[in-house]
């Protein structure tokens, strides 16, 4: 197995970015096998979502927002507790299949990283 490290920077507290094409980039050579998408971070996820309407990623954190907000009532002394909820709710890892050098997606599906507590430096790790 070999662990390849992806870097991101994100530049809101709450944001989602495709990485369908960094993910896809890096299979281009394989043969068939899965892979793993996973982030060390318990303010941070991946998920596979639909990526062909833009308004997804905004409507996914509108979402969690409504679920999550920043209550004042939380006792988390670093102030991040609705992070650590959404990231509760979003998976660590993603398991993904590459058939014929490429990703077996659906249609309108992609690889999404979601941070919850940015603007931050962040590792996505790739498992092959």
């Amino acid at each position: 197995m070999k662990k390849i490290v992806i870097s991101v920077e994100t530049i809101e507290k709450n944001q989602i970015i495709d990485i369908t094409k960094l993910i896809s980039d890096l299979v281009k050579d394989l043969d068939d096998q899965v892979i793993l998408v996973s982030v060390p971070y318990t303010t941070a996820g991946i998920t596979i979502n639909e990526n062909y309407d833009p308004a997804v990623k905004s409507d996914l954190i509108f979402s969690l927002n409504i679920i999550s907000p920043n209550y004042k009532e939380f006792r988390h002394e670093e102030g991040n507790s609705d992070a650590h909820v959404k990231r509760s709710l979003v998976n660590r890892s993603e398991q993904l299949v590459v058939l014929d050098k490429k990703l077996d997606l659906g249609k309108w599906e992609g690889i999404y990283f979601c941070e919850f507590d940015g603007p931050r430096h962040r590792d996505i790790w790739v498992y092959i």
